[in-house]
């Protein structure tokens, strides 16, 4: 049961990764977090944190190369 919550976290920070801003994302995350870690054990909620924290870092990098190849076009 609680593989199925894991993957529905994931999934959520997948769509959020999708359809939000930055800022946004960033909040969504942190309170899909603060939710699941009632619901997960401790190592499941330290896999949810470290897939988070990659979505995050490739919605950065993602932004960057965004803003660096609008730059370029001017």
């Amino acid at each position: 049961m609680s593989d199925v919550l894991l993957n529905a976290c994931k999934e959520l920070i997948d769509d959020a990764k999708i359809g939000c801003a930055d800022l946004v994302f960033k909040e969504i995350c942190l309170e899909i977090l603060a939710r699941a870690r009632s619901v997960l054990t401790g190592q499941e909620f330290e896999i949810l944190i470290q897939y988070a924290d990659e979505r995050i870092q490739e919605k950065i990098q993602i932004g960057i190369n965004t803003r660096l190849e609008a730059k370029s076009l001017y």
